[in-house]
Parts: structure tokens; C-alpha cells; sequence
């Protein structure tokens, strides 16, 4: 089987279900946005091995997101996006945090690199947060249910780099107006 159909040749591409629609359309920006968003997760994976469990689970969580944006009036039965998931990625922030200094000024992103890819990651994630919403009124309770656990992935990834930089011994760069 060939990688490339050519079926996008003329600026087109298909939803789940079969839709045609530009490749400029809402739901395609926005699951674009979230496959960005999964890679940059699979960098993550790749320089914290240590939390490897948490964040394919958290790559596995947005692809259903992912389907769900990607699917308009589709036929095709997909998994439920799980509230659970929301309450288990509100756990690992909780955890993170009772383990971190309290944040008295904003965080300007820095080393280590690992907590630097974290806020690249948290600054991506709050994109697609943002192109999720823009499908409006086209959006169902997977849709919605995706959009809440996309907002408390940022959360997640900020406080990962916060988790992350303190582990290391190193002393976050606040900015101090």
C-alpha cells in the first residue's frame, strides 16, 4: 500500500465518515493542531522516560479527541472520550504539585530542556484548545469532554516543567516586573 492517495491533491481531504472538506476547515485545523500536539508529546516521552506511562496515555487520550473533532455526522461509532481521564489528569497535577515550590511570579520557560519542551508542548496544547472551540456549535460531548481534558493538558504540562525543573535541583526563572 502507498503512503500518498492523491486524493489531497486539490486541497481537499476527508473527514471521519467520508466528508470532503478543505483542508482548511475548522475540525481539520484543529485535529491538525492536535497531532502537532501528540508529537510534541512523543518528545516528551523520548527525554522524560520516567514518565513514559502518563504521557502515551496522554497521546492515547487525544488521538480519541482527535477522532471525535475529525468526525462530523459520522456514522462510524468511535470510542467515548472518558471523563475519567479528565479526573485522572486533574490527579497527576495534584500530585506534581504537592511536590513543587508554590509559584509566586510567572514562569519564563527555560532549562532544563526537558521543562523547556514542556512549555512548548503546554504553548501548542493551548492552540488546539483554541481550534477545538472554533468548531462551535458543531461540537458534541466527546468534542466538549476533549476540549475540558485539552485545558487541563496545559495545566498538566506546565506543572510537568515546574515538576520536572525542581527534580533536577534547579531554580525556576520567574519574571519579576
Amino acid at each position: 500500500m502507498k503512503i500518498y492517495t492523491k486524493t489531497g491533491d486539490e486541497g481537499k481531504t476527508s473527514l471521519v465518515g467520508g466528508k470532503r472538506v478543505p483542508k482548511n476547515h475548522p475540525r481539520v485545523m484543529a485535529y491538525g493542531d492536535i497531532d502537532e500536539l501528540i508529537s510534541w508529546i512523543g518528545l516528551l516521552r523520548a527525554g522524560l522516560p520516567e514518565h513514559d506511562y502518563e504521557l502515551r496515555r496522554i497521546q492515547c487520550a487525544l488521538m480519541n479527541g482527535s477522532a471525535h473533532i475529525a468526525a462530523e455526522d459520522s456514522s462510524k461509532p468511535l470510542p467515548a472520550f472518558p471523563e475519567e481521564d479528565i479526573a485522572w489528569i486533574e490527579g497527576q497535577i495534584d500530585k506534581m504539585t504537592q511536590t513543587i515550590p508554590e509559584q509566586k511570579a510567572f514562569v519564563l520557560p527555560s532549562g532544563p530542556r526537558e521543562a523547556a519542551l514542556c512549555h512548548v508542548a503546554r504553548t501548542v496544547c493551548r492552540r488546539c484548545e483554541r481550534s477545538s472551540i472554533a468548531i462551535g456549535g458543531q461540537q458534541g460531548e466527546d468534542v466538549r469532554k476533549t476540549v475540558k481534558y485539552i485545558n487541563r493538558l496545559s495545566d498538566y504540562l506546565f506543572t510537568l516543567a515546574r515538576y520536572v525543573t525542581n527534580a533536577k535541583g534547579l531554580v525556576e526563572d520567574f519574571w519579576l516586573p
